[in-house]
């Protein structure tokens, strides 16, 4: 069986422009950051890679998560995209995924552990990670803690 997604793009002249795009339930303006020396309107591929890693990957940890019986309290995620320039080449290095899981109380040591484990494997296991192993470096470094 095959998913397929369908974006459609109107862009609004040269390099220091902006445009807009539709896929599904996304619609918003887009282009360079300003930070690369564009416009900063709406939102960037930078931006909009790191947001579909960063939701795969977090949809695909608490799925997890609830296979295995955690009794999850809260499920939160900081993740870092890092982009290297060099000679007026911009390369994606790099995607950390920094989640913090807050288990119950009653929470063992080995349901901690267990959260742990699942927040390395959920990395490998979200469909975007795959897409893009291999030319952007993905790690995480997950906190899991019981709530007091």
């Amino acid at each position: 069986m095959e998913h397929t997604f369908l974006l459609k793009a109107d862009w609004n002249g040269g390099r220091n422009s902006d445009g807009r795009i539709e896929a599904g339930q996304l619609r918003t303006a887009i282009s360079i950051p300003a930070e690369m020396g564009g416009p900063g309107v709406g939102t960037n591929p930078d931006e909009m890679l790191l947001g579909a890693a960063a939701t795969c990957y977090l949809i695909t940890l608490a799925a997890m998560m609830e296979r295995a019986g955690l009794p999850v309290v809260s499920l939160t995620l900081e993740s870092e995209g890092i982009v290297d320039v060099t000679n007026n080449i911009f390369t994606y290095r790099r995607i950390v995924h920094r989640p913090r899981v807050l288990l119950s109380v009653e929470a063992t040591d080995g349901q901690i552990e267990q959260a742990l484990r699942l927040a390395e494997q959920a990395e490998s296991s979200c469909m975007i990670s795959r897409a893009v192993a291999g030319n952007v470096a993905l790690s995480t470094e997950p906190v899991v803690e019981r709530t007091a």
